[in-house]
């Protein structure tokens, strides 16, 4: 019996190889499908100098999806990156614009490095406050990000008057100038905005694959509690995310100013939609403990290349949202497809009262699910 249960699980294999194939790489089948079609529909979509301007637009979904990855993974949600992408753009532009401090009747002008880093501190510190309200509080993640969205977009508009912040640019003699390096500088060629999304790509997916973090992550995602009996800090874990979640916020924050050369306190609208959207797209799990930077990439790059697909061919902003709101659902589908066929109900423990039914391990061996419950915990899809 056990030979013909083998030969059949072999054959069923190799049935659904190619399926599962198409399955798990349905984001880079389906980026390559819009590269194809845009191309078609369009002479100018695949030149080299529109493919970095797409690029550039990948960049600000791809740094707020990547920290929304880390929120997902976690089980949690963050719907607070959107309005923490304006406020910190929104700090820079105030920063860069100068300080008045009206007791010594002078006005400081911090430098470019100085402001970027108090931007991306105010964007952790969003973050570190709705760790702490979902860790500590226990307060439901959707409740507290949500709560954060509406205050942080109350500071910009307070900050602002409800007005832009133009003219980022600085000058010469106050020293602030060189902030439009991030939006407008190439190196290589390459986007200045583009090689940070790479950086961040690096260090992060560094982390999922290889340091302790990424493994209690992974583990605390899949079984929070099973997690925490085995040590993993998990508090401790979930603060982290939504702290890097609001880091990469701010840094896409950042980028997008540096580009517009200003800082609009409405900027980010919805933003987290698209964050939560290239997640899902990427292939990871809304319930937690799959999914890795690389797919998260990848969802960014089709939500990209697709909205400027469709503006370069002339389709109305309206058809825009139809065809994103379709290829959403499609992912969401996929993904329960995909996940909901590893899930098996667990087995009915009869054996303890009916003692006279002899069981299928002997008392020296484990079976193969308990060890995968075992090791599953603390595996890393990264």
């Amino acid at each position: 019996m056990t030979t013909t249960t083998t030969t059949a699980i072999i054959e069923n294999r190799k049935r659904f190889s190619i399926a599962k194939l198409l399955l798990e790489g349905r984001a880079f089948l389906a980026l390559v499908l819009i590269i194809v079609v845009f191309s078609l529909l369009s002479p100018n979509y695949l030149t080299w100098n529109n493919v970095l301007i797409m690029a550039s637009h990948v960049a600000i979904y791809a740094l707020l999806g990547m920290g929304m990855l880390l929120v997902i993974l976690n089980g949690g949600i963050d719907l607070s990156v959107g309005s923490t992408l304006a406020f910190s753009a929104v700090i820079a532009g105030f920063l860069l614009r100068g300080v008045p401090i009206d007791i010594f009747g002078v006005t400081l002008y911090p430098s470019v490095p100085v402001t970027v880093l108090i931007s991306c501190g105010v964007g952790a510190l969003v973050g570190l406050v709705n760790g702490i309200l979902v860790a500590k509080f226990k307060i439901a993640p959707f409740v507290a990000t949500l709560g954060m969205l509406y205050a942080v977009r109350g500071f910009a508009l307070l900050m602002t008057g409800g007005l832009t912040i133009n003219k980022m640019s600085g000058s010469e003699e106050l020293g602030n100038t060189g902030f439009d390096w991030l939006g407008f500088n190439r190196i290589l060629g390459i986007p200045v905005g583009v090689l940070v999304m790479i950086a961040v790509a690096l260090v992060l997916g560094a982390v999922l694959g290889r340091a302790k973090f990424g493994r209690w992550l992974y583990a605390a995602g899949g079984n929070e509690r099973a997690a925490e009996l085995s040590g993993v800090p998990t508090s401790r874990v979930k603060i982290w995310v939504y702290v890097i979640s609001g880091l990469t916020a701010a840094i896409a924050g950042l980028v997008l100013a540096s580009t517009l050369t200003s800082a609009d306190p409405n900027a980010g609208s919805t933003y987290e939609l698209t964050a939560i959207a290239a997640v899902v797209i990427g292939g990871a799990a809304l319930t937690g403990g799959r999914g890795n930077v690389r797919g998260t990439l990848l969802g960014a790059f089709v939500i990209g290349f697709l909205s400027d697909g469709l503006v370069i061919i002339g389709v109305s902003a309206y058809w825009q949202m139809v065809f994103m709101g379709a290829v959403i659902v499609v992912a969401v589908m996929l993904n329960t497809l995909q996940y909901g066929r590893r899930r098996r109900p667990a087995p009915d423990k009869k054996s303890d009262k009916t003692p006279d039914k002899t069981p299928d391990t002997t008392p020296g061996e484990t079976s193969n699910s308990a060890q995968t419950a075992t090791t599953g915990a603390g595996s890393s899809e990264a």
